[in-house]
């Protein structure tokens, strides 16, 4: 049996999946029916990006969602994957939405509507350049939490990713503030990141609050494969307690560490990472050495 992930954004690149779009028929036709649901030249937008917004918030998500998809969608019409071999699936923030359409708890449509909408609230969910996030890379998250709460800073974990990579949350301001504290406390890098807002933080709790009525409206589907929910990590099949994790999603940190750890306790030890990039990959091998990951990333990872 194998397990699937899904990655989130900052994973993202310009070209992503058009060697796939421009060989196989399924890829072509994947990319359209996002583009009919969401209203978005996504193609125009990866292939060319004249316009530079791939690497805006509401434009990102429902691209590397459709590069996702398109990357599943194609393995699956090429009989390289199995949907009845698939025990369990995550991704990563948004990468939630692509695990959720590709396991059919919820349809291509319902997930493309709503990560357009998630991307438009998230990017104008707070005053801009006002907010922002950055990763700290050297020490594990009850360290983070012990500096932050040592030092009474007004910053929050927004991701948990791996034993010595954590992502937090806060106004620029404060980040700028308390990064040479970091770094005096063992933080071996302090890197600011390229986005518009303090995510996965109570910052974002009217944004999560307004996207939780679509969220209500899913229609999930019964079937075999389970779900590990980024906000409390565990792994369920219940669709109800699906729904309500994805409900508090936006709003707090990202388990990724401990939903390893979880899915290291099934013993299911495959995982393939399908969508742009192999950043998941990475952070899973620090996590556990005790996966046998592939990634599915370019046309080559098929003949690998």
């Amino acid at each position: 049996m194998t397990s699937f992930v899904f990655p989130g954004q900052g994973s993202q690149y310009l070209n992503m999946t058009r060697d796939f779009h421009d060989n196989f028929q399924i890829a072509k036709d994947t990319f359209q029916e996002i583009e009919e649901y969401s209203s978005i030249n996504l193609r125009k937008l990866i292939f060319s990006d004249d316009d530079n917004i791939l690497n805006q918030t509401r434009y990102t998500q429902i691209s590397i969602f459709a590069s996702s998809l398109t990357i599943f969608n194609t393995l699956l019409n090429l009989n390289l994957i199995n949907t009845a071999d698939i025990n369990f699936m995550l991704g990563h923030s948004l990468g939630e939405y692509s695990a959720l359409a590709c396991s059919n708890k919820i349809t291509i449509r319902e997930a493309s509507i709503i990560l357009k909408k998630r991307g438009e609230i998230m990017q104008n969910a707070l005053e801009k350049n006002k907010y922002g996030m950055a990763a700290l890379i050297g020490l594990p998250v009850l360290e983070i939490e012990k500096i932050i709460k040592k030092n009474n800073m007004n910053l929050q974990i927004a991701n948990d990713n791996s034993p010595i990579q954590v992502v937090i949350s806060g106004k620029i301001e404060d980040l700028i503030k308390y990064e040479n504290s970091f770094k005096s406390k063992n933080v071996k890098k302090f890197i600011k990141l390229n986005v518009s807002s303090a995510f996965h933080s109570s910052y974002m709790i009217n944004a999560q609050n307004e996207l939780n009525k679509d969220i209500e409206n899913l229609k999930f589907q019964n079937n075999n494969i389970k779900i590990i929910s980024n906000f409390n990590a565990e792994v369920s099949n219940d669709n109800n307690s699906i729904k309500l994790a994805l409900k508090n999603q936006m709003s707090n940190r990202v388990r990724w560490t401990e939903s390893i750890k979880n899915l290291e306790n099934t013993n299911d030890n495959k995982i393939i990472e399908i969508g742009p990039g192999k950043v998941l990959s990475g952070l899973i091998k620090r996590i556990s050495d005790k996966f046998d990951i592939k990634t599915y990333n370019k046309i080559n990872d098929i003949h690998e």
